[in-house]
């Protein structure tokens, strides 16, 4: 319902206003009915009203005179429409200087009081509409700058641009959070509009904590933040909103996602305490380096770097012989070797008499075996990426179907990195890529994913996707968004196609995320390509 203030010093006119339309059949609700200029502006300073109808002459405060005082000092942002009995053109011109919407000569009839109405909820419609693409467009312009901080090639006005953007920026330290949920396994099987949907839940429950703080939540950082993750930019002042510190403010996030747990396993990987912006791609990294610690060790919500990654502990026992052996069934694809090699390991650990593995002794053997793996798969192939094998060992190790941290969990990512390891071994490079070339040209609006071409080819997925990453210098997902991105790009130019259908058209399906993409890599939003080119 629009709400209504009517001002006329004449009782008459002014209920003679009240009962000339239904104004509740025209969506509007009268609000206040003020008898001159000033008992009108001491409301306008403490209530809403969208529309004013205010007449000209009045004793105290005129009806220009409010419009003036309104405008000047910014206490309302309600349409004005002035009423006057006189057919004065310096009257009229008064009201245009103060954005008036309209100016109505008496006696004032139905017609046009709803001509009025209808045009303010057409102008607030507008309004609202344009303040979402005014707001999409600011957020990808700030992912960007923030792309530019993680990869170090930023500016002043870079960090200027962040700080002026993120709300309540304050001048404490940062934390480069990631949000992560599901598995590579688990999230090749969707469609982007499936994981689209999934975000946007999981989103939905955590702005419920973060309120006039949500601007500070990425759903992508291309390049930087797998598809399986949202990431958040947290600094000491929203701690203090609470009282409290990163982590009761990340348990906060995380109670309000936990119902979403037994479909997704949200969790909250923390980076490094930074003392500046500049020094925020420290923090990611760091939040990267705690993937294999929510893969391997037991099951949790939250890890924060300087809690769950400890150096210089002693008296931790390090499994050698055993883990080498597993290394050695993983590399020859013996299942017995691995799963004999799993049992002795689980028996040393937890010792004769039973009990539970202390995270400590996760986090020493499972360095020790992920670094070894590593060398293990740069040995068969110089070229593979050990970021991305990191990736590969974190997400594939969130097996679907057995606890992690069990020596059922362990023995399962054994078989899968032996597999994996095969795909080197077998140079599958070798023609694959092009004949992929050629069908991604031809059939990217369509949804494709990186496992469904890993299958039909014949090889691991995620040696293909080093494959790409190492062709091209970008993953698949980046790969094929470029290839769309190009492509909409082409029909920007070349047909007078809306933003919706161009979208649609190369495989988007969603037009505000198509938007981000296109801003991300081509700098501008699709319009203003359009128009500039």
């Amino acid at each position: 319902m629009l709400k209504v203030m009517l001002v006329d010093d004449e009782p008459f006119t002014l209920e003679g206003l009240s009962v000339l339309i239904d104004w509740q059949e025209q969506g509007c609700q009268i609000v206040k009915k003020a008898s001159n200029g000033k008992e009108a502006y001491d409301y306008l300073k403490d209530n809403e009203v969208d529309l004013v109808f205010a007449d000209i002459k009045m004793p105290v405060m005129t009806g220009i005179e409010l419009l003036q005082a309104v405008r000047e000092e910014e206490i309302s942002n309600a349409y004005f429409v002035i009423i006057s009995g006189y057919n004065d053109f310096r009257y009229a011109q008064a009201a245009i200087r103060y954005s008036a919407l309209e100016y109505l000569l008496k006696p004032v009839g139905a017609e046009g009081l709803i001509s009025v109405i209808n045009t303010v909820k057409g102008r607030i419609e507008s309004d609202v509409n344009t303040d979402d693409v005014v707001q999409d467009v600011r957020k990808a312009y700030l992912t960007q700058n923030i792309m530019l901080i993680l990869a170090g090639k930023h500016k002043d006005k870079h960090i200027d641009y962040v700080k002026r953007n993120l709300h309540r920026y304050g001048d404490g330290d940062f934390r480069f959070v990631n949000i992560c949920f599901g598995s590579i396994n688990t999230m090749e099987e969707k469609s982007d509009d499936e994981i689209i949907d999934i975000k946007s839940r999981i989103c939905d429950r955590l702005s419920l904590v973060l309120g006039h703080n949500t601007d500070r939540l990425f759903a992508d950082i291309p390049g930087y933040t797998d598809e399986y993750e949202l990431s958040f930019i947290y600094s000491d002042d929203l701690g203090s909103e609470y009282g409290s510190d990163v982590s009761k403010y990340v348990e906060k996030l995380s109670e309000a996602v936990k119902e979403l747990d037994d479909e997704f396993g949200v969790s909250f990987l923390v980076g490094k305490r930074v003392d500046d912006l500049s020094k925020l791609s420290y923090s990611y990294s760091s939040a990267a380096a705690l993937r294999p610690y929510r893969s391997f060790g037991q099951k949790k919500r939250i890890y924060i770097y300087e809690d769950d990654v400890q150096v210089g502990e002693v008296n931790v026992m390090l499994c050698k012989d055993e883990l080498d052996g597993l290394i050695s069934g993983i590399e020859l694809a013996d299942k017995d070797a691995i799963n004999a090699s799993v049992d002795s390991l689980f028996d040393k650990i937890l010792g004769k008499e039973g009990g539970a593995i202390s995270e400590r002794a996760v986090s020493i053997n499972t360095n020790y075996m992920i670094f070894r793996l590593l060398h293990l798969a740069v040995e068969m192939d110089e070229s593979v990426n050990q970021e991305e094998v990191m990736l590969y060992i974190s997400d594939n190790a969130l097996l679907h179907g057995s606890d992690r941290g069990s020596s059922m969990h362990l023995k399962q990512f054994g078989y899968e990195y032996a597999e994996y390891l095969q795909s080197l071994r077998k140079n599958a490079s070798r023609g694959i890529l092009h004949d992929i070339e050629k069908e991604l040209a031809t059939n990217y609006a369509g949804n494709i994913t990186l496992r469904d071409l890993a299958a039909k080819y014949y090889v691991n997925s995620s040696y293909l996707g080093q494959l790409f990453k190492k062709r091209y210098g970008v993953s698949f997902k980046d790969y094929l968004s470029n290839i769309r991105i190009n492509e909409a790009a082409s029909l920007l130019l070349k047909t007078d196609k809306k933003i919706s259908e161009v979208a649609e058209e190369v495989g988007y399906h969603d037009t505000d995320y198509f938007i981000n993409r296109f801003i991300a890599l081509k700098g501008c939003t699709p319009s203003k390509y359009r128009k500039n080119n």
